[in-house]
Order: structure tokens, then C-alpha cells, then sequence
């Protein structure tokens, strides 16, 4: 395999195609524009379906109605798109539709603007929409990176029968980095969907659906869905760690302020300053064990991110009272300079 100049948008649309995508539903918004467009172009002339909808609702409710005919799909918007979509998101939870949906955030609250933020990550990991569900939510941070968890999150959606989110950023969706693509999945590969709306000669009509009047009913439907989420909190957290057996302050950060905290780190060491990094890379299911391991030999855990302190108030979770727990964040689609966060490290490193 060569390597391809891509952009961010492009290498996720590439990999959903190579993935066995084959319903493509959406609504433009920036800073997810590219996406859309190597979509309209690429997925009709390689076997698949895309449709831009009169609007997010629409969009998304056209991905419930693909992936209830045992179709691959995906979705992709960036914040307000996000948000517009979350109804059609809890349906599909709680129908057990699997699914990909791409979130390019943007900077908010309200329509904000383009520039890349990490505000999302309460709706993302906590259940935007209504109910209680939970999405499979991966986290890149590099354009490569984005391509192999697209791949990922298709094979984890259909593995569990439960929605995947792709929550990147601004950034990362526009970046050009050199990315080797992943091989493209053979279709027989692709699990069975026997409780899939295909027709029913033959056998029992299968019914997809998340409504049942009866309390007792969808109390025992809830109770399968959390236990579903619990076989996927033991077996898929993901996370990348570095120098974290000699560190004395721990950085976690994820997506693009993952990338910058690495540097970050570097830089620290480079003046002594013994510096470790987590970065989750799944964001539901969080890796609260092995942060809560590593703050147990650190002073400081420093939670790094494009927003107020959301993913902060797990990593707080997390280490309890092993260590303190500051935080450094920008707003507004502002990003820092790794230096200006290491200004950051070294107060709490001196004080």
C-alpha cells in the first residue's frame, strides 16, 4: 500500500467506502464540507447510495431506515448538525441499529463557529438525545488514525448492534498528513444481520423498533441494552500512553489537543521536567483504570482540552484523591501552542 497526501474530511470518507459503507446520508455543514463532497462523489460510482437530505432530521432518520435493512451506513454533520441529529440517534440505540456517525466539531455554544473545539464530548459520552443509551465514541488524533477508527467504528457498531460515533475536530478534518489506507473489507466478511428488515418468505417478520408501552416491556429492553454496554466497557477501552512508568505529571488529552500534548511532553523532558501522557482514544468507554493506575505515582494530573473542562470531570472520576487534578482549556475555537501550555506544566511542576 502507498501513502496518500489526504485531508481529514477525505481519509474518513475513504474509509467508510473502504469499510463496506454503502448509505451515505447528510447535510452540509463546515467545517465537514470535504467529507460530503468526496461522498457525492466517490460512493455512486463504488456500488453505494448517497442522498443529501432537506435536513439533519432527515438525514438521520434516512440512516435508521439503511441500517434497519441490514445496510452498513453512516452520517456525518459537525455540532449543531450533531445536535439536530441526536433524536434519531436515541431511536436507533434503542432499536439496536448499528451505525457511524462522523462529528467534525466545531466551536459553540449555539452556531458558534468553524474553528475546531472539543465541546462535544458530554453529548458524545453521555447521551445527547433522550434515554439511557450510549454510543461507541473513538477519538483520533491524527489523519491516519481517523481512517483506521473509521474502520473500527463500523466493525464495533455491527460487533454490538450499537452506534458509533467518530468525534474529531475542525482541525483534524481540514489537516493534509500522509496516510496509508486500510484494505478495503470483503463483503463476506461482513457480519450476518438475521434480525435485519429483508423480506420475510419464509420465516417470522423481524421487527425493529424502540417503543413499548408496557413499563415491564421496556424496563427488560433497557436492562439488555445496559448489559450490552457493559461487555463493551470490559472489552474495548483504548487509550495510548507514553512515559508514564517514571512520570511526575501526568498530561490526558484527546483528539487534537492529544497531538499537541505529546509535544507538549516532549518539551518537558527536553528542560527535565518528567512528563507522561495518556490520550483515550475511546471516550466511551472511558479508560478510567489506567489513568486511576498512573496518577497513583504522580503529584499532578493535568487534563488538557479544547473546551471548559468536559472530559476533566472524568479524568477527576478517575483519579479520585491519588494526585491533584488542574485543568487547562481554551474556548471559542481557540487552540493553544504546545509552549504556551508548557507555561501551564511548569506551574504546576515549581509549585
Amino acid at each position: 500500500m502507498s501513502l496518500q497526501l489526504m485531508r481529514g474530511n477525505e481519509a474518513i470518507a475513504e474509509a467508510a467506502i473502504r469499510a463496506g459503507c454503502r448509505c451515505y446520508f447528510c447535510y452540509p455543514i463546515t467545517p465537514q464540507g470535504e467529507l460530503v463532497e468526496y461522498m457525492a462523489r466517490e460512493l455512486p460510482t463504488r456500488g453505494g447510495e448517497f442522498l443529501q437530505a432537506e435536513s439533519e432530521v432527515s438525514a438521520i432518520n434516512m440512516v435508521y431506515g439503511a441500517a434497519a435493512a441490514g445496510v452498513r451506513t453512516m452520517t456525518s454533520s459537525s455540532s449543531p448538525g450533531i445536535s439536530l441529529k441526536m433524536e434519531g440517534i436515541s431511536y436507533m440505540a434503542g432499536a439496536r441499529l448499528p451505525g457511524v456517525i462522523v462529528n467534525i466539531m466545531r466551536g459553540g455554544p449555539g452556531l458558534g463557529n468553524i474553528a475546531p473545539a472539543q465541546a462535544d464530548y458530554f453529548q458524545a459520552t453521555k447521551g445527547g438525545g433522550h434515554g439511557d443509551y450510549r454510543l461507541i465514541t473513538l477519538a483520533p488524533s491524527t489523519v491516519p488514525e481517523a481512517a483506521e477508527l473509521v474502520m473500527e467504528a463500523f466493525e464495533l457498531s455491527d460487533r454490538y448492534r450499537v452506534p458509533a460515533m467518530i468525534l474529531a475536530d475542525g482541525m483534524l478534518g481540514q489537516m493534509m498528513e500522509p496516510v496509508e489506507l486500510p484494505e478495503p473489507v470483503d463483503p463476506a466478511d461482513i457480519p450476518a444481520r438475521p434480525w435485519a428488515l429483508t423480506g420475510a418468505k419464509g420465516r417470522d417478520p423481524n421487527v425493529v423498533l424502540s417503543f413499548d408501552l408496557d413499563p415491564q416491556g421496556l424496563k427488560k429492553m433497557n436492562q439488555e441494552l445496559q448489559a450490552i454496554y457493559r461487555q463493551i466497557q470490559h472489552n474495548e477501552i483504548r487509550w495510548e500512553e507514553s512515559h508514564t512508568e517514571d512520570a511526575e505529571l501526568l498530561l490526558v488529552a484527546y483528539g487534537t489537543m492529544g497531538r499537541i500534548a505529546r509535544t507538549v511532553a516532549r518539551l518537558a523532558r527536553e528542560e527535565g521536567i518528567r512528563a507522561g501522557l495518556i490520550r483515550p482514544i475511546t471516550l466511551w468507554p472511558f479508560p478510567y483504570d489506567p489513568i486511576r493506575q498512573a496518577a497513583q505515582s504522580v503529584s499532578t494530573v493535568l487534563t488538557l482540552e479544547l473546551s471548559a473542562g468536559q472530559m476533566w470531570e472524568d479524568v477527576q472520576l478517575a483519579v479520585g484523591q491519588r494526585a491533584d487534578t488542574p485543568f487547562y482549556g481554551e474556548l471559542g475555537g481557540v487552540v493553544p501552542t504546545p509552549r504556551q501550555i508548557l507555561k501551564e506544566v511548569k506551574r504546576y511542576v515549581s509549585s
